[in-house]
C-alpha cells in the first residue's frame, strides 16, 4: 500500500473499532492486527491511538459538514431547508452508523479532536445565516438567529441519537415530527404531520 492508502485503511479500521467498542476498549494492538501491520506503522501515521481517533473524528465531521453545507446552500423555503437538514442527519445515521457512533461517544480526555457537541456547533453556524435572512424578512431580530440555529440543530441531533437505537419508527415519520415541532411550534402542532417530499411518511 502507498502511504495515503495505508492511512485510509487505518482510519477505516479505527472508525469501525471505535464505533463498536469505544475509545478506551480499543487497543493499538487490535488496530494493527486488523490492518495486518506492526504497531509502529500505526504510530508512524498517527502518533498513537489518540491521533487515530482524532483523525477518524475529523474525517467524519468534515464529511457531515460538507453534506449540510451542500443541502442548506441550495434554494428552498425555510420548511424545505429544515426538512433537508432533518433527513440528512437521519440518512447519515442510517447509512454511516459507525461514523455517527464515533461522533456521539465521549472523546478521550487527552483528545484535541472534535466532539459531537463541536460538530453540532459547526452545523448550527452553517444554519445561522440562513435563519438570519428568514427572520429579517419576516420582521424579527436577525441577531437571534444564533439562538434558533442552536435550538433547531440540537433538537434534530438529540432525536437522531435516540433514533440510532430506536429504528422501529420510520425515518420519514421521525423527520416529519421534528419539522412539525420546529416549524409549527407546540401551539400549532399538526395532528398528522407529513413531509413535503414524502406525503405518506
Amino acid at each position: 500500500m502507498t502511504g495515503p492508502e495505508r492511512r485510509r485503511q487505518l482510519l477505516d479500521i479505527g472508525r469501525e473499532l471505535f464505533a463498536q467498542k469505544g475509545f478506551a476498549a480499543t487497543s493499538i494492538e487490535e488496530i494493527a492486527a486488523r490492518a495486518d501491520v506492526s504497531k509502529p506503522v500505526v504510530y508512524e501515521h498517527f502518533g498513537g491511538k489518540e491521533g487515530l481517533y482524532a483523525g477518524v473524528v475529523d474525517r467524519e465531521m468534515q464529511f457531515l459538514l460538507d453534506q449540510f453545507t451542500s443541502a442548506l446552500s441550495a434554494p428552498g423555503r425555510p420548511r424545505e431547508l429544515l426538512e433537508r437538514a432533518a433527513l440528512l442527519l437521519l440518512d447519515y445515521i442510517e447509512d454511516d452508523t459507525d461514523g455517527f457512533r464515533v461522533l456521539t461517544r465521549d472523546a478521550p480526555v487527552t483528545s484535541s479532536g472534535g466532539s459531537f457537541s463541536s460538530l453540532i456547533g459547526e452545523v448550527a453556524r452553517k444554519v445561522e445565516h440562513i435563519l438570519a435572512r428568514q427572520l429579517d424578512a419576516n420582521g424579527y431580530e436577525p441577531q437571534m438567529a444564533v439562538v434558533y440555529s442552536q435550538a433547531l440543530v440540537g433538537m434534530v441531533a438529540l432525536v437522531g441519537q435516540w433514533w440510532l437505537d430506536n429504528r422501529s419508527v420510520d425515518k420519514h415519520e421521525v423527520a416529519a415530527h421534528l419539522v412539525n415541532l420546529a416549524y409549527n411550534g407546540l401551539a400549532r402542532l399538526d395532528p398528522e404531520p407529513r413531509l413535503l417530499d414524502h406525503p405518506k411518511a
